[in-house]
């Protein structure tokens, strides 16, 4: 049996980094790192989604949506997301 790394089976399996899909899968999967992020620092900090709601000032439904990672989010959204969980956000742009 042949076993390949985890790069190599993205590439066979998604397209090799440049190309369209991969592009939206690699996307797709740091959209749901965040989600995850969100979702880990709330429940750290004992918070429902409700009361992150409060304390950020948007409806519990977007928390929600943020934490599955089914909704649109503005950067200045996530910053306050971040900052009512206590937590930093490093960020890299990269042209």
């Amino acid at each position: 049996m042949k076993s390949y790394s985890l790069d190599k089976t993205e590439d066979l399996l998604i397209g090799k980094k440049g190309n369209q899909e991969r592009e939206e899968y690699e996307f797709e999967l740091k959209l749901e790192l965040i989600g995850d992020m969100i979702k880990t620092a709330r429940n750290k900090r004992q918070l429902t989604q409700e009361q992150l709601g409060e304390l950020v000032g948007v409806k519990k439904a977007q928390i929600s949506r943020l934490e599955n990672s089914t909704g649109n989010v503005t950067l200045e959204t996530l910053m306050r997301i971040f900052n009512a969980l206590g937590a930093k956000l490093n960020m890299t742009l990269k042209m």
